[in-house]
């Protein structure tokens, strides 16, 4: 899978955020000078599948707190969303799921995917009155039973385009 450096990331960040070792990108990219990356650089990231095999897409609008599934550019599903309080507080770009885990309950409610953003993710809650509002700390937050839904249908490496 590749991944285009953004103004600000280095080779660390990008490991941290992809939950991999710099090591492993330094194996994987013959970079002249690994202290020297730039913004529009595309870089190799082991361990994941080519975005481009995968058939889904998932967007979400924050100003209209909304996720699309999409399956070849064809719209699959939409679902109501919970976003950060302010919008500044859900990182908007391009990510992709990085895993997939059954939660016991709780704040991140039963399902919690994790995106290639460090401490950022797609998950249930315990509260669904909170769906359809600014809400959380950054996450996307679903009712349990979508996001559970969409956990069985995407698989990881799935893209997720979050825009304003």
């Amino acid at each position: 899978m590749y991944h285009i450096v953004k103004p600000g990331e280095t080779l660390s960040s990008i490991a941290i955020d992809y939950r991999i070792s710099v090591q492993a990108i330094l194996d994987a990219n013959p970079l002249p000078n690994p202290n020297v990356i730039f913004p529009g650089q595309q870089i190799i990231v082991p361990g994941y599948p080519n975005k481009e095999t995968i058939p889904y897409s998932i967007l979400i609008s924050l100003s209209e707190r909304r996720l699309t599934l999409r399956k070849n550019n064809q719209v699959v599903k939409v679902f109501p969303v919970g976003v950060g309080k302010m919008l500044s507080r859900t990182p908007t770009g391009e990510y992709i799921i990085i895993n997939k885990a059954p939660n016991p309950g709780g704040p991140y409610g039963t399902m919690w995917m994790s995106i290639s953003k460090k401490g950022y993710g797609i998950h249930g809650t315990n509260d669904p009155s909170s769906i359809g509002k600014y809400v959380s700390k950054g996450c996307i937050r679903m009712y349990n039973r979508d996001v559970e839904e969409l956990a069985n249908i995407v698989p990881i490496g799935t893209p997720v385009y979050i825009t304003k």
